[in-house]
């Protein structure tokens, strides 16, 4: 058994499994999964200058949030990690699901609709090669 309180043997581990690849997260984005997702996998391998080159002719909306994450992502690896922008390229992208908003748009004869307005968090993880 470990020696310490809880919450010390939780730090202790967490500090041993923490990621040290540079990344950046956007949550509560307000896209959907599945178009986000559509955009991260044209850029998904790719390195950091091309990837920016198809998200800046990318005629989606969700190119402009991933756009600004993956210059984010950038400026964190050059900043926190020290790494040189040039050889880096994108190890992982992905968006999960998000709270869904629920919204009721209203019909004829008395009736509603719902409208899911989603959402997503969407994460950007970049390597050096």
């Amino acid at each position: 058994m470990a020696k310490g309180h809880r919450s010390q043997i939780k730090r202790e581990r967490n500090a041993t499994q923490r990621e040290t690849r540079p990344h950046a997260k956007l949550s509560y984005a307000r896209v959907s999964t599945q178009k986000a997702c559509f955009v991260l996998d044209a850029i998904r391998g790719k390195d950091v200058q091309t990837a920016l080159g198809i998200l800046a002719y990318n005629p989606r909306y969700a190119s402009t949030l991933i756009e600004k994450l993956l210059k984010s992502a950038i400026a964190n690896a050059e900043n926190n990690n020290g790494m040189d922008p040039q050889n880096l390229y994108i190890a992982e992208c992905y968006a999960s699901d998000g709270p869904t908003m629920k919204r009721i748009h209203p019909r004829a004869q008395g009736r509603a609709y719902r409208i899911l307005k989603r959402t997503s968090h969407i994460t950007i993880v970049l390597d050096e090669r």
